[in-house]
């Protein structure tokens, strides 16, 4: 291997480190300015790791681990803000890929309610890492999630329905066939709707998974729709940008639309079936 050949990777690499370090710095600063250091800091007592979040990749490294950590104080101030709504509550928890969340629900109010908590995964591996835990989970799909007579009172979505085939019929099914009340999700924020296949674009022919594979990248106006159409009306919605509206680092917004997501987009639902009811060609 000749030293030209060297230099291409090796310049990459190191851009790819001094993009980390800007971006890191956006995290920290969005993090503040959005008011989640708190609760972050409190979801890194609770579980000090979470290098093992996911199936097909390890969280390492501090920006990685940033990142992360940041959707989920975002996730969790969702929960929180619903949470008075119930005594004792069954949390189901949708595409779980480690038990993480329930994890820190668990932290965070186990001694003033009785919870009870499951985990629900296409991913046997995922699923097994979860019981390894103490927190019962079963092997499903998303989709059919309603032929398992599951009791719930709130429903955790986080990072699924951009992953699933037909998002639609799968909010109507948690609506119309089960009795939990709300149902709480997070996808990825974008301003503009597309369609996502990022495998395909690039013509990577290589074997791809549900946890890697966004279908639909939908923009809140369009999640809502699809919400309301499927038998849920929007209780509250909120927004968590990667970067901060207030300082220097609001210049780290082209890349993040680049190489990332602005942010994340997170409802609160609640069962309604206004919209649904009106539809004729809903599968029975």
């Amino acid at each position: 291997m000749q030293i030209k050949d060297i230099v291409p990777g090796s310049l990459k690499a190191r851009i790819k480190k001094y993009l980390e370090r800007i971006m890191l710095s956006s995290l920290e600063s969005a993090r503040k300015e959005q008011g989640l250091q708190g609760l972050s800091e409190e979801l890194v007592r609770i579980v000090p790791d979470i290098s093992q979040q996911y199936s097909t990749f390890k969280v390492d490294g501090l920006y990685l681990k940033t990142k992360v950590r940041n959707m989920h104080a975002f996730q969790i101030s969702l929960v929180k803000e619903i949470m008075d709504e119930f005594k004792c509550p069954a949390i189901v928890d949708i595409g779980d890929s480690s038990g993480t969340h329930l994890q820190y629900i668990l932290g965070l109010y186990s001694q003033d309610k009785h919870i009870k908590c499951l985990s629900i995964n296409i991913d046997g591996d995922a699923v097994e890492k979860i019981k390894q835990k103490g927190l019962e989970a079963i092997n499903a799909r998303a989709e059919d999630l309603h032929k398992h007579n599951i009791t719930a009172d709130l429903f955790l979505c986080f990072e699924t329905l951009e992953h699933l085939t037909d998002p639609c019929s799968f909010l109507y099914e948690l609506s119309a066939k089960t009795n939990a009340e709300y149902l709480i999700v997070t996808a990825p924020y974008l301003k503009r709707s597309r369609v996502g296949l990022h495998h395909i674009r690039a013509t990577d022919a290589n074997m791809v998974c549900a946890e890697r594979t966004h279908i639909f990248e939908l923009n809140p106006e369009d999640w809502k729709l699809i919400a309301r159409h499927s038998g849920w009306d929007v209780v509250k919605e909120k927004i968590y940008l990667q970067y901060p509206k207030k300082s220097f680092l609001r210049i780290t917004k082209p890349l993040w639309r680049k190489f990332d997501f602005e942010g994340f987009y997170g409802l609160i639902l609640k069962r309604d079936n206004t919209w649904s009811s009106r539809y004729l060609n809903w599968k029975n």
